[in-house]
């Protein structure tokens, strides 16, 4: 804008040198569905509602702390973990979830509750897909939602199979229509093996579950989608902190029946009153009528004597500290973009706080996973000897796909849809003309200079690595301007990450 100069002075007129800026949109900030404690900020109900969070010690202001959760006690002789929760005190994967995100990297995060952990139980500890349908229909709507870039939904393992597969078909159709979003999709009964019997958690078909049931998904779906196996053995719960209370009411007739069982080989030959005693102690474990002292007292004093009890309270910590590795998988990706960025694989690295994966899987076994004809492909956790336990692998479900088939791929092009789509929306409105056409591509041209230069796109110059085209001609038609569209063509070559790497090695004859 000019000046008028009417009175004699000095007066300055600013010109602008930079086009506006691009910012980079932020990554690893994964969007948590499922059941809470409680759903209350600042005296508001805030179940559906996307609330942000930093820290467990935010988490937990809102939405409460883990639930008690009861297992059903089962014979020795019948017995592998994991047990199985009671209805009355089912599982909610929630929290612990979110402890392995937290200890894996994650930091900001939203929570979106489905509901209290009370409702479940009133509903008999049957988990609904109507609350998932809902939660994500509501995202559906809401296209602008642009903070979270990872999607996760640790309490949908507990869903019967056909509930799980809805809910997985719709999260991954959000996710598409989005745009902006992965979801990582966990393999019911991930804890099973992948041995090819009709329990297999991968191609099974007696309704134990299978990513094939979803096939019929599509390549448009699929490129959003990332699945990891097996399930994890994790450190989440500490062992000293579990008892015998952690049994349900239910079983507990058939445990002390056991013990008693057992009692009377371990005082064979000793005086009566001393079995007594031990019987008397058992009957008090039966009724669970104690104080917190007494309770730790009585267990302390079965640990050192019963080895069916203590290998009862090992299978127990098994039962609770098995988790499915979405949440702590979407922690590896937080920690990934912060330390090497989204556009690097989110492989070849550890788990914190994870001890063993569920099923040690080899080489023959992860390829049936890695590339299945129908390209649904499940990214191996897998154990080295001298490396440990290591993240193997990088694909999305979209495995047959050349352009999307890596998880780098997918994210790194969400992040560049997210961040040039944020800054484009300065420009609604503007004049459709020559000048605006010129800072569009001035501030792409910089942004995507600037990606380049950190190693996110390839290419020896910025010229090989992307193109920028707006304009008459190049990007749009005089009748694209009379309809006020501005057509903007980015073009870009992405990271594709080194799965295989081949070494070949040739033999020269000595020289004469």
């Amino acid at each position: 804008m000019s000046i008028q100069e009417t009175t004699p002075g000095v007066y300055i007129t600013e010109t602008g040198s930079f086009a506006g800026n691009v910012v980079q949109a932020a990554t690893g900030i994964p969007l948590f569905i499922g059941y809470t404690q409680t759903a209350s900020a600042n005296g508001e109900n805030v179940v559906g509602q996307a609330i942000p969070i930093t820290s467990l010690e935010d988490y937990q202001r809102i939405f409460g702390g883990a639930a008690q959760v009861d297992y059903d006690y089962v014979s020795q002789s019948q017995a592998v973990p994991p047990y199985v929760a009671n209805a009355a005190t089912p599982a909610f994967l929630l929290y612990p979830g979110l402890q392995m995100f937290f200890s894996n990297g994650g930091g900001d995060c939203y929570i979106l509750s489905l509901g209290t952990y009370a409702e479940v139980v009133s509903n008999g500890g049957v988990f609904s897909k109507d609350a998932y349908t809902t939660a994500l229909a509501g995202l559906r709507v809401l296209r602008d939602f642009s903070g979270p870039d990872t999607l996760v939904l640790p309490d949908a393992v507990s869903l019967t199979l056909d509930d799980w597969v809805s809910v997985s078909q719709t999260a991954l159709r959000v996710c598409n229509e989005a745009q902006n979003m992965v979801y990582i999709l966990d393999v019911l009964n991930g804890y099973l093996p992948s041995d090819g019997s009709s329990k297999d958690p991968i191609t099974g078909s007696t309704g134990n579950g299978g990513l094939y049931k979803i096939a019929g998904l599509g390549e448009d779906f699929n490129q959003y989608g990332v699945s990891y196996y097996p399930w994890l053995n994790t450190n989440v719960v500490s062992v000293s902190a579990i008892d015998y209370t952690w049994i349900s009411a239910a079983s507990l007739p058939q445990f002390s029946a056991d013990l008693t069982a057992e009692a009377q080989v371990l005082f064979a030959g000793q005086p009566a009153d001393k079995l007594q005693t031990y019987l008397t102690t058992l009957v008090n474990v039966l009724s669970q009528a104690a104080d917190p002292a007494t309770v730790r007292q009585r267990h302390q004093g079965l640990q050192v004597a019963s080895p069916l009890y203590r290998q009862t309270m090992q299978n127990l910590a098994s039962s609770v500290n098995l988790l499915p590795p979405s949440s702590a998988m979407a922690g590896v990706y937080t920690r990934n973009d912060d330390t090497s960025g989204v556009f690097h694989a989110p492989a070849n690295t550890s788990i914190i706080n994870a001890v063993s994966p569920a099923v040690m899987l080899d080489d023959k076994q992860q390829e049936a996973i890695n590339q299945p004809q129908n390209g649904l492909a499940v990214n191996a956790i897998r154990v080295f000897p001298n490396y440990g336990m290591l993240v193997w692998g990088a694909r999305t479900m979209a495995g047959n796909s050349d352009d999307w088939r890596y998880i780098n791929t997918r994210r790194t092009a969400n992040m560049l849809n997210k961040s040039i789509k944020s800054a484009l929306q300065s420009y609604a409105f503007q004049a459709n003309d020559g000048q605006t056409w010129s800072t569009v591509t001035a501030s792409l041209n910089s942004f995507l200079t600037a990606q380049w230069k950190a190693g996110c796109l390839v290419g020896d110059s910025p010229g090989d690595a992307f193109s920028v085209n707006v304009g008459m001609n190049s990007s749009m038609t005089a009748e694209d301007i009379v309809r006020g569209i501005m057509r903007v063509s980015v073009m870009v070559a992405l990271i594709m990450p080194a799965e295989f790497i081949v070494l070949n090695y040739e033999q020269n004859m000595q020289a004469s």
